[in-house]
C-alpha cells in the first residue's frame, strides 16, 4: 500500500468515526430531551401552574413566568420520613434525616451547589493572590545585582547547531488543514460568552456551532483555553467536568 494510499485510508477512517460520534450524540441528546419530559410531566410551575421546561440536571423553568428553580429540591421528598430535600455540594440530603435522595430530574450528569462552589472559588483566588503577593515580597528582598552571561558560542560543540535545526523543524501539517478548515476562534468565543450566566456553566452544556460536533467540541474547548489565559474567563475541572464560569467583578484586579 502506497503512502498516499495509507494517507486516504486514514482520512477515511476518521471521517467516518466522526460521523457515528455524531450520530451517536444526536440520539444521546433526543433521548435526554425524552427523559426530562417524562420527569417533568405531572408537574407545574409553583408560582403561576404553567408549564415547565428543563434547562439542565434538576434545573427548570417555568414557559409562562420565567420561574427559574430546582425541581428536586421543590417536588421531591425524603422517601424515610418525607422531609423536604436541599443539595449539599454535589448531592441530595433530606433536611430532617440526612439521608442522601437520589434526584428523578437528572440524566446523567452531576448537580453542583453552585453557592458552595463560588465561595470556594473565591476563597481559592484569595489565598492564590495573597501567596503571589508575598513571592513578589520575598524575591524583591532577595533579589540580586542583574547578570549578563557571555554570549553562548554555538560552535563550541560539534554538531550542536544540526540539532537545534532539527528540533525547530515544522513538520508537514497538509494531513491536517481538512480537519482545521474554518474554525474562527472570535466567532466561537463569542458564542461562548453569549452562554455564560452569573454561576458556573459546565462545557459540555454549551450549544455547538457546528454540524461537527467532534470537531466543534475541539474548537470549543480550544477557545475557552485562550479566554481563560487572557482572563476573559474561568475554569476549572470537577472529576471528568470542565466548568466555566465569568470572573468575579469584584476579583477582576486579582484576575
Amino acid at each position: 500500500m502506497t503512502d498516499q494510499a495509507a494517507m486516504a485510508r486514514d482520512r477515511e477512517i476518521i471521517r467516518l468515526a466522526f460521523e457515528l460520534a455524531r450520530v451517536v450524540e444526536v440520539f444521546v441528546e433526543h433521548a435526554r430531551q425524552y427523559f426530562y419530559e417524562v420527569a417533568l410531566s405531572g408537574y407545574t410551575c409553583p408560582r403561576c401552574g404553567g408549564r415547565l421546561e428543563m434547562l439542565g440536571e434538576s434545573h427548570c423553568r417555568c414557559a409562562a413566568c420565567g420561574y427559574v428553580f430546582d425541581p428536586t429540591a421543590a417536588f421531591q421528598r425524603c422517601t424515610a420520613c418525607g422531609g423536604r430535600v436541599r443539595l449539599r455540594i454535589c448531592r441530595y440530603q433530606c433536611c430532617q434525616c440526612g439521608l442522601d435522595v437520589p434526584s428523578r430530574f437528572v440524566f446523567d450528569g452531576v448537580v453542583f451547589d453552585r453557592e458552595y462552589f463560588r465561595e470556594h472559588m473565591a476563597e481559592s483566588r484569595k489565598r492564590k493572590r495573597e501567596q503571589r503577593e508575598y513571592l513578589g515580597r520575598v524575591a524583591a528582598e532577595n533579589r540580586s545585582d542583574a547578570l549578563e552571561p557571555p554570549a553562548a558560542d554555538l560552535d563550541a560543540i560539534p554538531g550542536l547547531v544540526e540539532a537545534l535545526n532539527s528540533l525547530v523543524t515544522v513538520p508537514d501539517m497538509n494531513v491536517w488543514i481538512p480537519f482545521a478548515k474554518g474554525f474562527d476562534l472570535n466567532r466561537y468565543q463569542k458564542h461562548i460568552q453569549a452562554h455564560l450566566g452569573q454561576y458556573e456553566t459546565q462545557f459540555d452544556d454549551i450549544p455547538a456551532l457546528e454540524n461537527n460536533s467532534r470537531l466543534d467540541r475541539i474548537w470549543r474547548f480550544i477557545a475557552i483555553v485562550f479566554m481563560a489565559h487572557a482572563g476573559g474567563i474561568q475554569i476549572r475541572q470537577q472529576g471528568s467536568t470542565i466548568l466555566v464560569v465569568k470572573p468575579d467583578e469584584t476579583d477582576s484586579e486579582g484576575s
